[in-house]
């Protein structure tokens, strides 16, 4: 537990924000642990300035700065920022967290939902498939704990495909470049934004996709309900004044 501590505060990245319409909760001195991934574009990278950036940091930013809190922003990855948050060492998580019933009844506690994604199986530039028939006695790679790896296997057995784990969206990508896998299963807009930023030998047939869920800010812990009603708070405001748009359209345009 100690080199997980250690481990955790390591790898942090601080952000205060206070707002002048909400000193009192600035003034107080609390600082909110918030888990987060390493790498899940465009929602949460580090850029080429080594700034770690994206929709998910840039939402919280100027959710904190409308509500007027202060939050530790921890980058842990997937797994294990879902573990901080469920042993109440991180009181909360923004990774691009689709909002699931699962998860719900597993005793996440979401947010409203702050962006509706689809997911959608991705193949090898030059790879022939082209219908989820075609997966049929092959595997497909899947991210840990993510809606594309649920999307992936409530298909897998009506199509005859395996599956093949992974803990992060960049390994998982590989595999399906090397030929390990002939598919991958992620969100869209990261995909599609790995795709364009990175020039991945990879495309996104037409028509293998979900039908979408939002992704939400969310905590595991009731007594941080104050933390979740400041982000909808917050959000409703950001959308309403229009920064939640500009935040979209520096990212997706």
């Amino acid at each position: 537990m100690k080199k997980f501590i250690v481990a955790l505060l390591a790898c942090s990245v601080l952000f205060s924000f206070a707002s002048c319409g909400n000193k009192k909760k600035a003034e107080s001195g609390k600082v909110w642990i918030i888990a987060t991934d390493t790498v899940f574009r465009p929602f949460e990278y580090t850029n080429e300035k080594n700034e770690f950036v994206g929709i998910d940091v840039d939402i919280l930013a100027a959710v904190a700065e409308d509500q007027g809190f202060k939050y530790d922003l921890q980058v842990l990855g997937w797994d294990a920022g879902v573990a901080a948050v469920q042993v109440g060492q991180a009181d909360g998580l923004i990774a691009g967290a689709t909002i699931k019933q699962s998860r719900i009844d597993s005793g996440w506690i979401f947010s409203d939902g702050y962006y509706n994604a689809t997911q959608t199986f991705v193949v090898a530039a030059d790879s022939s498939i082209s219908k989820y028939e075609d997966l049929k006695g092959k595997n497909v790679a899947v991210k840990n704990g993510t809606a594309g790896a649920d999307f992936a296997n409530s298909l897998k057995d009506k199509y005859g495909f395996t599956v093949t784990v992974f803990e992060d969206s960049p390994t998982m990508y590989q595999d399906v470049i090397l030929g390990n896998s002939v598919a991958c299963c992620e969100d869209t807009p990261i995909m599609a934004d790995n795709i364009k930023s990175a020039g991945l030998a990879l495309k996104i047939p037409a028509g293998m996709e979900s039908e979408g869920a939002p992704y939400g800010f969310a905590i595991m812990n009731p007594d941080n309900k104050e933390l979740l009603d400041m982000f909808n708070k917050g959000l409703a405001n950001i959308k309403a004044n229009g920064k939640y748009q500009k935040i979209l359209d520096k990212y997706l345009k």
